[in-house]
């Protein structure tokens, strides 16, 4: 301990970065950051349960994806202008402040408001802290320091699934939100006493027109795949213009991005085939991730029954082959290229898919638990090997919006994701109960009912089978989307360049 404190106020004393202790500190930042997604996620039934509204159950993700598919890349930048140090410690604020209110929303409304404040600070949190252990350590280093980093998302999110099944149980679902608080300030303050970097003083130019634009523009096209279909008519007024500004706004991003002094999104970055493959992929892959995660527990707990610690298992699973292949592909990278450490991610996510969609409310939990399993090994072969690729392609002065970029492509994947399967998820069984019911009353919001044990037990009997094979059915919808995902990413993966013999055989 004595060391420890002599360490610590040499650092401080001497303005040097102690490696070791920042990496601690971004570790615990980067667990706060996991443990947020899988405790959500596994605590959704319960919040939806007592707040209600199953039909703005996506909003929750998606209020919270899409702020972070934002502001992941207005942060990245500012840290290329500013430094990592005063962004990330900014976006830990923020984050903190959001977790705090979300623990206190009485509504669906409230908390998802909530959710779009704690979205803007964790667009800070995770992109910044790889980019940090990218300025610290070499390539060779990094490699096996984004491994486990990587693992930290495993590790964590072994603890969020059972933390949260437990919270919304024994004691509040506000829980999920309010542990973030402490986890929260040791990063903050490790970051900010320890952390030491020297940055250029010049004039800083901000894009805010990119990010307003872009802002618009993923905002209408995840309005557009939530309602279309459930409210509106895909064929109705209100679509129509939301997919026109999506588009008209879009393409203005891009005219914008190409003039801008400081773009928000280099776009010359993507010319590299590394980068452009590894971003679309990430991109897939976040459709991957939030399918999973958001529909699960729902379909565990609603469906099979079960309780939300049990529902957390079956995540669980998932974080532990996360873990295990992100800290193997570390290894893998140096002595076998990129390539092929991601072409073997991809087949794990392609064989987790199909067991998903062998998955039938007989099978139980356990076989939920494998499909899970290997998805977890191929985000870990994934997600790793392109950061490391990401990282090694571009210079100082562009790693954090080049770590920010894939981080952007992940979580709009994910925002993507939660809209999109949502909007299947809602459509389809709103098709199934309008087609079978001979109940007046019952709706998407009835769904509510299934996912509390004891409002369940009280439903009748051919209800209780409706809801139930509804959703049952409808999530099979939804896993035959995550198929077509993990494919796509496999045959993305094939257009990876091959090694080059005159290049380090990581850079393949």
């Amino acid at each position: 301990m004595k060391s420890l404190t002599n360490q610590i106020t040499y650092s401080i004393q001497k303005k040097e970065t102690n490696r070791p202790i920042v990496l601690g500190a971004i570790i615990i930042g980067m667990f706060m950051a996991a443990i947020e997604g899988t405790i959500v996620s596994t605590a959704m039934p319960g919040i939806v349960s007592d707040l209600g509204g199953f039909s703005t159950f996506s909003w929750v993700f998606s209020a919270y994806l899409l702020m972070s598919a934002i502001t992941v890349l207005i942060f990245g930048k500012l840290s290329d202008l500013f430094g990592r140090k005063p962004i990330y410690s900014i976006g830990i604020v923020i984050f903190l402040i959001g977790s705090l209110l979300c623990g206190f929303a009485e509504s669906m409304e409230a908390l998802i408001l909530f959710r779009l404040i704690q979205g803007i600070g964790a667009g800070a949190v995770q992109p910044i802290a790889l980019t940090i252990v990218g300025d610290m350590y070499s390539m060779e280093e990094r490699a096996k320091i984004q491994g486990y980093l990587a693992s930290v998302w495993g590790i964590s999110a072994i603890a969020g699934p059972a933390l949260g099944g437990i919270f919304v149980q024994y004691i509040d679902w506000s829980w999920v939100f309010w542990m973030n608080i402490p986890l929260g300030v040791l990063s903050l303050v490790g970051i900010v006493l320890l952390l030491h970097e020297s940055i250029d003083k010049e004039r800083r130019s901000i894009d805010y027109s990119g990010a307003v634009l872009l802002l618009v523009s993923i905002s209408a096209l995840m309005v557009v795949l939530i309602e279309g279909g459930v409210h509106w008519k895909w064929t109705s007024l209100p679509i129509v213009i939301l997919l026109s500004t999506s588009f008209v706004a879009m393409v203005l991003f891009f005219k914008v991005e190409l003039k801008a002094k400081e773009p928000l999104m280099p776009l010359g970055i993507w010319r590299d085939p590394v980068i452009a493959i590894s971003n679309t992929v990430t991109f897939m892959t976040g459709m991957i991730l939030i399918g999973v995660s958001s529909f699960l527990p729902t379909f565990v707990q609603g469906v099979m029954e079960k309780s939300p610690i049990v529902a957390g298992f079956t995540l669980t699973t998932m974080s532990i082959g996360w873990p295990i292949a992100s800290t193997i592909a570390g290894k893998m990278v140096i002595k076998i290229g990129f390539r092929i450490t991601s072409f073997l991610g991809g087949i794990s996510l392609i064989f987790g898919s199909v067991i998903y969609l062998l998955m039938t409310p007989a099978l139980g939990p356990v076989f939920a638990g494998f499909g899970s399993f290997f998805i977890g090994v191929g985000m870990g072969l994934t997600s790793t090997t392109f950061i490391v690729a990401i990282q090694s392609s571009v210079s100082w002065k562009q790693r954090g919006i080049a770590t920010a970029s894939n981080m952007f492509m992940r979580t709009l994947g994910s925002a993507v994701g939660a809209a999109l399967l949502g909007g299947i998820l809602n459509s389809r069984l709103q098709e199934y109960l309008t087609n079978r019911s001979s109940t007046e009353g019952v709706n998407l919001n009835t769904v509510n009912q299934l996912l509390d044990e004891t409002k369940r037990s009280s439903l009748d009997p051919a209800v209780l089978d409706l809801l139930q094979n509804g959703l049952t059915t409808s999530l099979k919808w939804v896993y035959g989307g995550v198929g077509v995902m993990a494919l796509l990413s496999f045959l993305l993966v094939l257009f990876i360049p091959k090694p080059d013999k005159k290049q380090n055989p990581a850079r393949s």
